[in-house]
């Protein structure tokens, strides 16, 4: 059995497609044009690129993009004022400041310095709160993205048995509260689990955010399961060039895509959906910002 090949890429192309007409009915409808700021620090290459993404990204649909870069040494005082500045903005509907950030300013001050009600991240405290008892609002980007591609493999996920291997605050925490909404049964591992095979053995859905390259062997999957890898690990590619990489996933791919019912690749899976879910829930929050529904169609 070869697995089927879960394509993020195609997926988000819809994805923002679906948010670009949401854009234009805004405007068309209330005057609404949602605007997304961008805020980076510092010169971070793949930063820089995923912001650019974004901001094109941004544009395409139809919405206002402000992107705001300052240099490596910014106080973190000032980072906080700017950040302030676009929560009184009535132009500015999500605000997004780029992580990795310089050691002299503090990601946790920064979070808790954003409107909860132009945090199209949901990273803060009001926004985890709101996922967690299923409030109107946005969802983490990239566990949002990865419950999309689910719904349109498996359709309908309720009762299964779904293991994340991973529990970060960005990843691995928000999508076992995404998995439980949808009435799975949800496990999360991490690197304190005992006997992982046996716990994925288990996993009708496994969704892979550890941040170790082909961490995940094929003979720990049970088979026929559904694969969700949202690693990206960059490795030696030797036989590209001397000095050259590639990027691999959290699963072994090659290995896996042989007992898997469904798998993502890396790339093409689950990172273009992260942009188009940044997107998706920009019209979340400027819908809710003026008193309007979010679109219900937009991210079921």
């Amino acid at each position: 059995m070869t697995a089927k090949l879960i394509d993020g890429k195609a997926f988000a192309e819809g994805l923002r497609a679906r948010v670009a007409e949401h854009v234009a009915r805004l405007k068309r409808d209330h005057g609404i044009t949602p605007g997304l700021a961008v805020v980076i620090v510092g010169n971070d290459p793949a930063s820089q690129v995923y912001v650019t993404n974004k901001a094109r990204q941004t544009a395409e649909v139809g919405m206002a993009s402000f992107k705001f870069e300052l240099p490596e040494d910014t106080p973190e005082a000032e980072v906080l004022a700017l950040v302030r500045s676009l929560n009184e903005r009535d132009d500015v509907h999500g605000i997004l400041v780029q992580n990795p950030l310089p050691p002299q300013i503090d990601p946790l001050k920064v979070i808790e310095t954003i409107s909860p009600a132009k945090d199209v991240d949901c990273f803060t405290p009001d926004s985890v709160g709101r996922a967690v008892i299923g409030l109107p609002g946005p969802r983490s980007c990239t566990p949002l993205g990865c419950l999309m591609l689910l719904r349109d493999t498996l359709g309908s996920l309720s009762g299964l048995n779904a293991v994340i291997v991973g529990r970060s605050n960005l990843v691995g925490k928000p999508m076992a509260q995404l998995l439980l909404h949808e009435n799975c049964t949800v496990t999360v591992a991490h690197s304190r689990t005992r006997d992982l095979p046996a716990v994925l053995a288990q996993a009708d859905i496994v969704v892979a955010a550890v941040g170790r390259p082909k961490m995940i062997k094929a003979e720990w999957l049970k088979p026929g399961a559904t694969v969700i890898d949202v690693g990206i690990n960059s490795v030696p590619a030797p036989d590209k060039g001397e000095g050259k990489t590639r990027l691999v996933g959290d699963v072994d791919f090659a290995a896996a895509k042989e007992v898997a019912g469904a798998i993502t690749p890396v790339p093409g899976g689950v990172g273009p959906m992260t942009i188009a879910c940044l997107l998706a829930n920009t019209v979340t929050t400027a819908s809710l910002i003026n008193h309007l529904l979010p679109p219900k169609d937009l991210t079921a």
